[in-house]
């Protein structure tokens, strides 16, 4: 078990790691437009006295605390933009932004990140480097590859990279993490079909792109039935349709949008490939033309093994091994985590904040992080810096 000695002082950090979460709460950012929030957490890390540098991804922030005279080096990362959508809570540190929200629980991730580094620096039991990551633009817009193109790595040279997100899922205090395949790859298509417009009485004299589009939603759903293995895993999801203007109208043309995941790299191609076959296939065959866009948003994100096994010996060492599942089911959303963890090896966990039978998930406009997981989020990174810098 971890000598918890050095997280002696850590329950004291409550009320402020409570505070900082329900203030960026309050006052959520879209992705790279985190400005007040980098300014809060460049500013609380200044106070530290720790090296701070703004302005990698546009808003990310990275602080340095060294300890010690090892070279060795880890890296700790928490992402910070909130959602476009509407928060329906009524509590006092609600949204006071229209149209954006903390629907995911980054507020909270900042909060325990912050709440560590404050710890660690009253605490500096380790031999070693430890860089405080601060991330922009996780929710679809690669803050993450904005970070490592502006030089992250190269400022800020790590042996390893460690990631964590709440799972409400998950019951409250319990770890998941796996080996390899954590989380899926996301793809997005948009398939543009140009027919000939005509009247919706005399079809004939029209090449109608709405069958066309209907024909292909129908038939990229037998991807996965017929030309994946059943033992892989993927998801062809079909969100937009857009067609036409008036009941007796045959349109010009229709605009099919949607998403693709996947755990596996040959399932993803073999998706990519099919929807492309059968897009063109079915245009071809009703005369009309069409344009597909498909775009690589995040791929699948692989903790390294022998890091799966060393996060799950870390959380064990604070709720014991009953509490951790070293091959939790992977997940088929996505995180922009992959990017660094094709980067550099490393693991991303999930820490249960599940409150009762029915916890309210992610990405809902009533969900609020639970402020009970902050000392454990934070005791887990601070537990995994002593493990992995241990002083001499």
């Amino acid at each position: 078990m971890l000598d918890t000695s050095s997280l002696d002082n850590l329950s004291s950090l409550v009320p402020y790691m409570t505070d900082i979460r329900r203030a960026i709460h309050a006052d959520p950012e879209l992705g790279y437009e985190e400005h007040n929030t980098a300014e809060l957490v460049a500013t609380e890390l200044r106070s530290l006295g720790l090296e701070v540098t703004q302005g990698l991804g546009k808003t990310g922030v990275v602080a340095t605390l060294r300890s010690g005279t090892s070279e060795k080096t880890i890296a700790l990362r928490a992402d910070m933009d909130a959602l476009p959508m509407q928060e329906e809570n009524q509590f006092a540190h609600k949204s006071k932004n229209n149209g954006v929200m903390h629907a995911c629980g980054h507020d909270g991730h900042t909060a325990m990140l912050l709440g560590a580094a404050k710890q660690l620096v009253k605490n500096p039991s380790f031999d070693g480097i430890v860089h405080f990551i601060f991330q922009p633009a996780e929710e679809g817009l690669a803050g993450a590859q904005a970070m490592i193109d502006d030089g992250l790595f190269e400022q800020f040279p790590t042996d390893a990279v460690f990631g964590m997100h709440n799972w409400p899922s998950l019951n409250f205090g319990e770890f998941g993490m796996r080996p390899n395949a954590m989380m899926a790859s996301y793809d997005t298509f948009e398939i543009r079909i140009q027919g000939k417009g005509g009247h919706a009485a005399m079809p004939y004299q029209a090449c109608d792109p709405v069958v066309a589009c209907a024909q292909i939603v129908n038939s990229i759903q037998t991807i996965l039935g017929r030309n994946v293995n059943p033992l892989n895993t993927g998801v062809v999801s079909v969100t937009q349709i857009h067609c036409g203007s008036a009941d007796n109208v045959i349109p010009d043309s229709a605009t099919i949008r949607g998403s693709v995941r996947s755990l596996d790299e040959g399932t993803h191609a073999l998706i990519e490939k099919r929807l492309k076959e059968i897009v063109r296939g079915t245009c071809q065959a009703l005369q009309v033309e069409c344009e597909i866009d498909y775009n690589h948003i995040y791929p699948i994100l692989h903790n390294t093994p022998e890091y799966a096994e060393f996060a799950a010996d870390v959380a064990s060492s604070l709720v014991g091994e009953e509490k951790v599942q070293d091959h939790f089911p992977p997940a088929l959303g996505s995180e922009d985590f992959a990017f660094m963890l094709n980067a550099k090896p490393g693991v991303y966990v999930l820490l249960g904040t599940g409150q009762g039978e029915n916890p309210c998930p992610l990405h809902s406009p009533n969900y609020d992080f639970n402020d009970d997981i902050l000392f454990l989020g934070a005791s887990y990174w601070c537990a995994l810096v002593h493990h992995a810098l241990p002083a001499k």
